[in-house]
C-alpha cells in the first residue's frame, strides 16, 4: 500500500476536525490535489473515481466549464452583498427557476446557508404559521424514526433520538414526537401497521403539533432506506384530517436523485414546506432553499411581528445563487432523466454479485443511489484505504456501503466503480482472504 504520509497530512490530522472525527485519532485522510469530471487526483498522483458526488452534491462532476464560467462572471461583478434591503440578479433568477421547477403552489422562496439551516427555517415557518393564527402552543414536530435532518439544534431534535447520531445532546434538545418509519419497501402499498402509530400520535397530540417532517421516499443518513410513495399519500390524508402541516426534507433527494426531479413527485402531492440543498449548486457553493406555499407565507406575515423571523448574514449570496442557476440550467439541458435511469440500470446489474456474499443483508438501488447493507458495521480504518487502493472514492458508514455517483459518470467509470466495490466488500467480509489486486485503470480512463 502506497504511503500517504506528508507534513501537510500530519498537520491536518493533528489540528483539523473532519466530519464526525477525532483530532489525532489516526483516521485515514486523503489529500486531494485536483478534480475533474468524476475523478479526484490525490497529491501522491493516484486517481479515484468519485462514487459519492461529494455527499450527493456534485451532480455535474468537478471543474465543469459552464459552472466555472458562471462563477467567474459573477465574481467580477461582486461576490457578496447583504440581502437585507438589497437584492440582485442571481437571487431573482434562481428563485424564478426554483419556482418554475417545483409545484405551482410552492412560490415563496427563502435562501439559507446549508441543509441544516433550511430545516431550521422550515421548522420556524411552521411554528410562526400557527402563532400567527393564535395557536402559539403548536410547537411540536412529528418525525420518523431512522430519519436524519441535520446537525444544528432544531434539526437534531427531529432526527432519530435512539438510532441517530445525536443522543449525546438529547437532554438539551427540544423534545419531539417520533413514530416508526414504514416497513414497506419502495413500490409497495403502505399497510395499516405502517400508519397506526402516526394516526395515534396525531389523534393524541395534534393540538400541539406544528408539522410532520420527513424525508420522502429515501431516508438518508438514518439508514439509506427506500419506502413506498403510498405511505406519503396516506400520511398526507392524516395530516389534513388533523390539521397539521407537512414538511418534506429533500436536501438529499432533490434534483433528480431518486429518478424524479423531486421525490415528492412519486406521491403526486405538494408538501406545505419543501427543503432543498446539496445538489442545488452542483456542489460548488454552500446554499439551500426553503420553499413554501403562498397561503403559508401570507398567514405568517398576517400576525405579529408581520415578518418571518430569520435572516442569515450570507443569505442569498450572489456567488452561490449564480452557481445554483448554472447548475439547474445544466440539469435541464443535459437530459438528467436518462442519465439517472442509466445509472440505476448499471448499479442494479453490477452491484448484484454482492447479494451472494455471506454478511450482506441487502442490496438495493433507486435512481442514482446504490446501497449495500452489511450485517455488521464496517471498519473504516481498513475499508477506506482499500477503496482508495482500488481506485475509487466511497465513504461507508455503519453497516452501509453506498454510492450516489455524479450524473455525468460514464458507463466505463460506473463499471469500474462497481467492480471495485464488489472486490472491497468481498475482501472485508471474507476472513484470511488474500487481498485482491486493485482494478487497473487505463490512461484514457484517468483523464475522463
Amino acid at each position: 500500500m502506497k504511503s500517504t504520509s506528508s507534513p501537510e497530512l500530519s498537520f491536518d490530522q493533528n489540528h483539523i476536525w473532519h466530519p464526525y472525527s477525532a483530532i489525532g485519532a489516526g483516521q485515514p485522510v486523503f489529500h486531494v490535489d485536483s478534480a475533474k469530471g468524476c475523478t479526484l487526483t490525490l497529491k501522491d498522483g493516484r486517481t479515484l473515481i468519485d462514487g459519492m458526488a461529494s455527499w450527493w452534491s456534485v451532480i455535474h462532476g468537478y471543474n465543469h466549464p459552464a459552472m466555472n464560467d458562471a462563477l467567474k462572471k459573477q465574481i467580477d461583478k461582486f461576490s457578496h452583498v447583504m440581502f437585507g434591503g438589497l437584492t440582485h440578479d442571481p437571487a431573482i433568477a434562481l428563485a424564478t427557476k426554483l419556482i418554475e421547477l417545483t409545484a405551482p403552489e410552492l412560490d415563496a422562496v427563502f435562501f439559507a446557508d446549508s441543509g441544516s439551516v433550511a430545516v431550521e427555517v422550515a421548522m420556524k415557518m411552521a411554528i410562526q404559521y400557527w402563532a400567527s393564527q393564535g395557536q402559539p402552543t403548536r410547537q411540536k414536530f412529528i418525525s420518523l424514526r431512522n430519519g436524519y435532518h441535520g446537525d444544528t439544534f432544531g434539526a437534531m431534535s427531529v432526527c432519530d433520538p435512539v438510532n441517530g447520531m445525536h443522543s449525546l445532546f438529547s437532554s438539551t434538545l427540544a423534545q419531539q414526537l417520533f413514530v416508526e418509519a414504514p416497513a414497506t419497501h419502495f413500490g409497495e402499498q403502505a399497510s395499516e401497521d405502517d400508519l397506526a402509530e402516526l394516526k395515534a400520535c396525531l389523534e393524541n397530540n395534534h393540538q400541539r403539533v406544528a408539522a410532520i417532517i420527513l424525508e420522502p421516499i429515501v431516508q438518508g443518513a438514518g439508514g439509506m432506506r427506500f419506502y413506498g410513495a403510498d405511505y406519503l399519500v396516506k400520511l398526507k390524508a392524516l395530516a389534513d384530517q388533523y390539521g397539521v402541516l407537512v414538511i418534506f426534507d429533500e436536501i438529499a433527494t432533490g434534483f433528480g436523485r431518486t429518478g424524479k426531479l423531486f421525490a415528492y413527485e412519486h406521491a403526486g402531492f405538494t408538501p406545505d414546506i419543501l427543503c432543498l440543498g446539496k445538489a442545488l449548486t452542483g456542489g460548488y457553493m454552500t446554499l439551500s432553499a426553503t420553499l413554501t406555499q403562498r397561503k403559508i407565507a401570507d398567514v405568517i406575515q398576517s400576525g405579529e411581528p408581520g415578518v418571518f423571523m430569520h435572516g442569515p448574514t450570507f443569505m442569498g449570496n450572489p456567488l452561490a445563487c449564480a452557481a445554483g442557476l448554472a447548475s439547474l440550467t445544466l440539469l435541464e439541458k443535459n437530459d438528467w432523466e436518462s442519465k439517472v435511469s442509466n445509472i440505476e440500470t448499471k448499479l442494479t446489474k453490477h452491484l448484484a454479485p454482492c447479494r451472494e456474499l455471506d454478511g450482506v443483508a441487502d442490496v438495493r438501488v433507486l435512481g442514482a443511489i446504490g446501497v449495500i447493507e452489511l450485517e455488521e458495521p464496517v471498519d473504516m480504518k481498513t475499508i477506506q484505504p482499500l477503496f482508495v487502493e482500488h481506485g475509487v472514492w466511497v465513504r461507508p458508514f455503519g453497516k452501509l456501503v453506498y454510492v450516489m455517483p455524479p450524473y455525468v459518470m460514464t458507463d466505463t467509470e460506473l463499471e469500474s466503480l462497481c467492480a471495485a466495490i464488489v472486490k472491497v466488500v468481498t475482501i472485508s467480509l471474507v476472513k484470511d482472504m488474500p487481498v485482491l489486486p486493485p482494478t487497473k485503470r487505463t490512461s484514457a480512463e484517468k483523464t475522463i
